[in-house]
């Protein structure tokens, strides 16, 4: 049976990367992979995958309108596919999930799903708690704060590189916008970027 996989970490972590050697590891076997990319995430262009260390592909490119199950029965009728992978999962839809579920136990084909758990603000994005939630397996893929610690926070970061606590969920970035740390440094940079006003004397 197949099952829906989520491998979820803070930015930096090398997710696109696992996901273009999975494929890869299918294809060099001759079997065809299916990759999805959010539309949503154009920094590479629509419909491309690419991560920091520069590898690249192609990948059909999602909107939230999708139909997700449809998309992949629809390949899947015209050429046989082994595995469908989707990057920067987060930017699904909690219908998208479901249909990504319904993708292993109904076409049953294993889905690889890669993305950020939590947002700027330590908040859950929607595809991911319906990842969480759903999936049956869950990775952590891990990388490291400056300090040495395991990252699990984004922090989002202005053009002077100072902490943003407040905006819109969605905003696209890398490096130039988001920091992974620790919780511990995490929270210090949000309270260094909004100090507790003094105590009058």
């Amino acid at each position: 049976m197949a099952k829906l996989y989520f491998y979820y970490s803070a930015m930096n972590a090398g997710k696109s990367t696992v996901l273009l050697q999975s494929s890869h590891n299918y294809r060099e076997r001759g079997m065809r992979t299916l990759l999805f990319a959010p539309s949503v995430d154009y920094r590479a262009g629509v419909g491309r995958i690419e991560s920091r260390i520069g590898l690249t592909s192609s990948a059909a490119a999602l909107t939230p309108a999708d139909n997700l199950l449809n998309r992949v029965r629809t390949e899947h009728a015209t050429s046989p596919i082994a595995c469908v992978l989707i990057d920067e999962a987060q930017f699904l839809t909690p219908d998208q999930v479901w249909q990504a579920t319904d993708v292993a136990d109904i076409l049953n084909l294993p889905v690889l799903c890669y993305g950020l758990r939590t947002d700027f603000k330590g908040n859950l994005f929607p595809g991911s708690a319906s990842l969480l939630a759903l999936a049956d397996d869950l990775t952590e893929l891990k990388t490291i704060c400056h300090c040495g610690r395991k990252a699990t926070m984004n922090l989002r970061i202005d053009a002077a590189g100072h902490a943003v606590r407040d905006g819109a969920q969605v905003e696209i970035g890398g490096n130039d916008r988001y920091v992974a740390m620790c919780r511990r440094h995490f929270k210090s940079a949000l309270t260094a970027a909004n100090p507790k006003p003094a105590t009058p004397a």
